[in-house]
């Protein structure tokens, strides 16, 4: 009978080491482990990584063929780019269950003792040595890297108390108290933000990775550690705060660059997995536009030139964004006593607190303010996404046919306005909207498909689209927005227009 055939239920059973050796158990590394996991689930197929977006032809195979190759693993890439969620998921390619010698507090392999606790238990025992059953979730550690983790952190030190408690000299091994990584032997050990470690604690860990050992002060302690290291870094910390050190960096055998999505639809992929609804929100209703309004955000972010590209645009911004745009609607219909209700680009541009939290700034965005760059980027997020629905405003000025706004924009010129306040009800949105000749006409003549809330939306969106194409004003309100004419709203209130934007940005 083979160790690896048995189920879970029969090897739970088995609690000395007699029984571990006649089941035919046999040591192996944690990185042999996980590279024989990963093949069986390459050879039958399964998903290594679930979960993970964007990464299917590029980060996902450098993980594998690093794991393959059983190397440490450093992955570089700028802040929210699920660095630390692949990490967590390697622990299910490790075994569901190891044995460890029981009261072990380095997780002993009973075939292969490394403390001094373990070892006087087996020769004092042998076979009727006490095992315990480890599952994998309990062989992850994870440490975040800050200024002030130390050697004893880290590695150990001597334990005072504990000499005095057993009366034993410093010199005896008995008296270290072992810090986080000893206790992750045979197991995986992340550090995140590994160029925020001092460059002293750094040197700590050559020997660790190289030789697989550690020193302890002036104890002649030799313990070949079995550990699998992945390192997470941003390459922006390499300058600010810190750098990994060259020899450290040079014993990390695989470095995977790692990258923000390439597109919107993976975005929103990701957008949807992450956001966290909360009971009750099943009453807002939305569509595929707002979803592809907040990714566009993301993506003008990382192309602006006052956002500090090396510090990057996290996905966090677009899942705080999606949340903060549901419960904008919800607030809206819980205050009109409505049932149910449905998204408006107007929630879109009410999520600014979760976009300027979520930018760093160069000088002259500073200079311009986070929430005025938040809404150049919405405003610049819309103007792309309105082009993927309705025909180019700039074009249809030189156009033989026409404009095919001509009759709205004609509207607002008579000195005409409508107000969409946030908070308004269906029915006060809806009228205000249908206030607008030829507006329902467009929307119905370019998006045919289009109902009920959905074409509400759309006629919205025209409106926001035309402003941001600088054919309408569009101003701030205490409680909202008013859309009137170009030229009308150039002499009231400032507004947020595209021509604006020009200028400023």
């Amino acid at each position: 009978m083979k160790y690896e055939n048995i189920p879970a239920e029969t090897l739970l059973q088995i609690k000395t080491l007699g029984q571990l050796k006649a089941a035919g158990y046999e040591p192996q590394s944690v990185k042999q482990e996980l590279r024989g996991n990963l093949i069986k689930k390459l050879k039958n197929k399964e998903e290594v990584f679930p979960g993970i977006w964007g990464y299917e032809e590029t980060v996902i195979p450098d993980m594998q063929r690093a794991i393959l190759s059983m190397h440490h693993i450093n992955l570089l890439g700028l802040r929210g780019q699920a660095k630390t969620r692949i990490a967590r998921q390697m622990v299910d390619l490790l075994d569901e269950y190891i044995p460890v010698v029981k009261g072990s507090e380095l997780n002993d392999d009973p075939l292969q003792p490394l403390s001094r606790f373990a070892k006087d238990m087996v020769h004092e025992h042998g076979d009727d040595t006490p095992i315990e059953w480890m599952h994998r979730s309990d062989r992850y550690t994870e440490k975040l890297a800050t200024p002030d983790v130390s050697v004893a952190d880290l590695i150990g030190d001597a334990d005072p108390i504990k000499a005095a408690t057993m009366k034993l000299p410093y010199s005896d091994e008995r008296v270290i108290h072992f810090g986080l990584i000893p206790r992750s032997h045979r197991g995986i050990f992340v550090i995140n933000e590994l160029p925020d470690l001092q460059a002293r604690i750094q040197v700590s860990l050559f020997n660790i990775l190289q030789e697989g050992d550690i020193q302890i002060r002036g104890f002649k302690v030799r313990m070949p550690l079995d550990i699998q290291f992945v390192f997470t870094a941003n390459p922006e910390d390499y300058t600010n705060r810190g750098s990994i050190v060259t020899p450290l960096k040079d014993r990390i055998d695989s470095q995977i660059i790692t990258h923000y999505p390439k597109d919107i639809e993976t975005g929103k992929k990701i957008t949807k997995q992450e956001a966290q609804l909360k009971e009750g929100q099943q009453l807002v209703k939305t569509n595929i536009i707002i979803g592809d309004l907040i990714e566009q955000v993301a993506f003008e972010a990382r192309e602006s030139e006052y956002v500090d590209a090396k510090s990057g645009v996290s996905a966090r911004l677009t899942i705080s964004a999606y949340e903060n745009l549901i419960s904008a609607a919800e607030r809206r219909a819980l205050m009109n006593g409505e049932d149910t209700t449905y998204v408006r680009v107007a929630d879109f541009l009410n999520t600014i607190p979760a976009v300027t939290g979520k930018v760093e700034l160069v000088y002259e965005g500073e200079q311009e303010g986070a929430g005025h760059v938040a809404q150049v980027l919405m405003g610049k997020a819309i103007r792309t996404q309105f082009l993927q629905y309705f025909p180019d405003p700039d074009k249809g000025k030189k156009s033989k046919q026409g404009s095919p706004y001509k009759s709205i924009t004609e509207w607002f010129g008579e000195g005409n306005s409508v107000d969409i306040l946030n908070d308004a009800s269906e029915a006060d949105y809806k009228k205000a909207l249908q206030n607008v000749p030829g507006l329902k006409a467009l929307v119905e003549k370019f998006q045919p498909e289009s109902k009920g809330d959905e074409k509400l939306f759309l006629m919205e969106f025209v409106l926001h689209g035309l402003a941001e194409h600088s054919q309408l004003s569009k101003n701030r309100l205490a409680t909202g927005l008013q859309f009137k004419d170009l030229l009308s709203g150039m002499f009231s209130m400032p507004s947020f227009t595209d021509e604006e934007d020009e200028d400023d940005f």
